[in-house]
């Protein structure tokens, strides 16, 4: 079982940033291997809201399964299943270095920004690889946060980074992640010439997608698992963090502000 410790926690506003997350906006290089009569197996599934829109895109006669090691975002998960009338969806808690699924269960294997926060990134990728078929697709995509760039250039915003990269590493992950995703996967024994990499971006310019950004930051810098393992390992104070949430505020307010999140993502056929 893997001790790394998840950086973000499971506050509201952490589940509410990743509930935004869709097939379209975060897995949009995988589209054209989702196809009817697929089993996917979605790894650090979250609320569940990729995992959903995958059993719907291989319905019918395929099924998603979504683990996470957190019972309560599983069911919560669930209960978004069923509320969506998604009848082909199986939440489950699971830790990707010890997957309870035999060898060779799934079409799809797939991980979103799960192995920035791994201690070992190339045995889960291994695990994920033991469990899918002959021919089957790993899909992994991670950001990248020392690529990540945004304007106005607030002071702030770079001590945010700084000190987030700190609490990362700290707690056994890897905040630039996207640029060693590549790496991560051949380590794992892929070939070369069966990967494919690409790289896409989260674009926050417009005024509601700039302020839900920026009050979700604001939120998770001041009370999610990111502001208590800063505060326990001292690099911040409270009143540090709520500055830095201020800062978000104050980015989030700019007419001209825009962020840029830039993302690798990694299909490799075993």
């Amino acid at each position: 079982m893997t001790t790394t410790r998840y950086t973000h926690g499971h506050s509201d506003a952490v589940l509410r940033s990743h509930a935004w997350r869709t097939v379209e906006n975060s897995a949009a290089y995988l589209v054209d291997d989702l196809a009817p009569g697929l089993d996917v197996l979605d790894v650090g599934c979250g609320p569940g809201t990729i995992t959903i829109d995958f059993a719907r895109r291989v319905n019918p006669g395929g099924r998603a399964v979504g683990i996470d090691t957190s019972y309560e975002v599983l069911m919560k998960a669930s209960e978004l299943a069923a509320v969506s009338g998604v009848d082909n969806v199986l939440f489950e808690p699971a830790d990707v270095m010890d997957l309870p699924f035999a060898t060779g269960s799934f079409d799809i294997v797939h991980a979103h920004q799960v192995l920035q926060h791994l201690q070992d990134p190339v045995g889960a990728l291994r695990e994920m690889t033991r469990v899918l078929r002959p021919g089957g697709v790993l899909a992994v995509r991670d950001a990248d946060y020392g690529a990540m760039t945004w304007f106005p250039e607030l002071a702030g915003l770079e001590e945010w980074r700084d000190l987030y990269a700190r609490v990362a590493r700290a707690s056994g992950g890897q905040p630039d992640a996207g640029r060693r995703l590549l790496a991560w996967v051949l380590a794992a024994g892929f070939d070369v010439d069966d990967v494919d990499v690409s790289a896409s971006t989260w674009c926050f310019a417009d005024p509601e997608s700039r302020a839900w950004w920026a009050g979700t930051w604001a939120e998770r810098i001041r009370g999610s698992g990111v502001a208590e393992r800063a505060l326990a390992l001292g690099y911040a104070t409270r009143e540090e963090l709520e500055e830095l949430a201020e800062v978000w505020r104050e980015w989030g307010e700019q007419d001209s502000a825009l962020f840029l999140v830039p993302h690798t993502e990694v299909r490799a056929r075993k």
